[in-house]
C-alpha cells in the first residue's frame, strides 16, 4: 500500500462509529450482506439496448450468491433471441458478480443484469419475505400454462383506430365492434394450449377450437373484424 506524504504526516484518529452492513430482507431472513455468497433471492430485471430497438426481462433465482435458474425473455429485435439462448447457457452456475461482469452478448440482456443486480443486493427481491425463497422452477411458473411469454402487441393510427394483435390471453383473431365501431371485446387463440392439445393427439382443427376463447362483450357485437387484414 502506498501512502502520500500528507497522509503519512497525519496523526491517527480512531474510527469508532460503525455498525456493519445494514440488514436486507432475504427469503424471510434479515441478512447483513458482506460477500456475494450472502445474497439469495428470486427477482427480475428489465433492460434495453443502446439504440433502444429491443428489450429484455431477465429473471434469476439466486441461492447463496450462485445463479441456479435463469429465464430470459426478449422482444423487439430478431438477433436478441439468439443472444438469449446463449445467456441461458452462460448464466446458471455463475455468481451474480460474475454474471454482472460477463458479456451476455446483447446490450439489453446486459442492462437487465445490471438492474437485477441492483435490486437483489439491496434486498428488493420478489422472494424477500418468502421463507426459504422460491423453489428452482419458479421461472417456469412466471410463464404460466403453455410455457410462453406473456406478450401484448397493439397497433393504432389516427386514421383507422386501434388494432389488438396479441394479448396475455393469446393471439387475437377477431375484434368485436359495437354500433359505433368501438372495440368491446376480442376473440383469441392460446398457441401454448393449442400446441399442447396437438402434442396430446388432437388434430389441428380440434386443437384450435379447444384453445380458442373470447374476452369482453363479444355477444353484444354488431360485427367482427380481423385486426390484421381489415
Amino acid at each position: 500500500m502506498i501512502y502520500s506524504a500528507e497522509v503519512k504526516n497525519m496523526c491517527h484518529v480512531g474510527q469508532g462509529v460503525h455498525h456493519g452492513a445494514a440488514p436486507i430482507p432475504e427469503e424471510a431472513k434479515w441478512v447483513k450482506a458482506k460477500e456475494i455468497k450472502d445474497i439469495s433471492g428470486y427477482t427480475h430485471g428489465v433492460g434495453w439496448c443502446a439504440p433502444q430497438q429491443g428489450a429484455c426481462k431477465l429473471s434469476l433465482n439466486v441461492k447463496n450468491g450462485v445463479i441456479q435458474e435463469a429465464l430470459v425473455e426478449t422482444i423487439g429485435c430478431s438477433g436478441m433471441t439468439h443472444s438469449a439462448a446463449m445467456a441461458a447457457e452462460i448464466l446458471p452456475g455463475l455468481t451474480i458478480l460474475e454474471a454482472l461482469n460477463t458479456d451476455l452478448v446483447c446490450d439489453a440482456i446486459n442492462t437487465a443484469m445490471r438492474e437485477l443486480f441492483l435490486q437483489i443486493v439491496y434486498g428488493r427481491s420478489q422472494s424477500a419475505f418468502s421463507e426459504d425463497g422460491l423453489q428452482i422452477g419458479a421461472g417456469l411458473e412466471d410463464l404460466g400454462k403453455g410455457t410462453r411469454s406473456m406478450i401484448g402487441t397493439m397497433y393504432g393510427t389516427l386514421e383507422k383506430g386501434p388494432r389488438y394483435l396479441e394479448m396475455t390471453d393469446g393471439y387475437v383473431t377477431e375484434l368485436a365492434l359495437d354500433e359505433n365501431d368501438e372495440v368491446i371485446g376480442y376473440k383469441f387463440v392460446n398457441f401454448g394450449k393449442m400446441m399442447d392439445f396437438i402434442k396430446a393427439g388432437d388434430d389441428a382443427g380440434e386443437a384450435l377450437k379447444k384453445a380458442s376463447g373470447s374476452y369482453g362483450r363479444c355477444a353484444d357485437a354488431v360485427r367482427f373484424i380481423d385486426p390484421r387484414k381489415e
